[in-house]
């Protein structure tokens, strides 16, 4: 094998076909990202985010979602101290019940995370 011609070949292809890194994920923000959908990827998680998220004050206390999931008290708040941790949701403690809401910013983050830049190239313009 020549490697000279190996090289060529390589030089070739980068400047026929471009870059393939663009606004690719960066190793952080893939973690990070991974970090949060492994929280999300749970039935129950996504049914708290859900609930919380269609709450008409846009918040609700620990003590109505046992029943609304039907699940026990300890599998609950397991369930939103993983959302809590993940950053996904904020805690407010108010005397013995503490009170949940969605972090939209955090949620927006991730959105963007996921999102095409807004820059596209002709093929996703609406080509085949």
């Amino acid at each position: 094998m020549n490697v000279d011609t190996n090289s060529e070949t390589i030089s070739e292809a980068a400047t026929c076909c471009g870059s393939v890194n663009g606004d690719a994920l960066t190793e952080s923000e893939a973690d990070e990202l991974a970090a949060a959908l492994k929280a999300l990827a749970d039935p129950i998680r996504l049914r708290l985010v859900s609930i919380i998220a269609t709450s008409p004050t846009g918040e609700v206390c620990a003590c109505d979602l046992p029943e609304s999931l039907e699940r026990s008290q300890p599998t609950v708040s397991h369930h939103l101290s993983l959302l809590v941790n993940a950053g996904l949701l904020e805690r407010e403690q108010r005397g013995k019940w503490a009170w949940f809401r969605l972090r939209r910013a955090r949620l927006g983050e991730l959105s963007a995370l996921l999102a095409p830049s807004s820059t596209s190239s002709p093929a996703t313009e609406g080509n085949p």
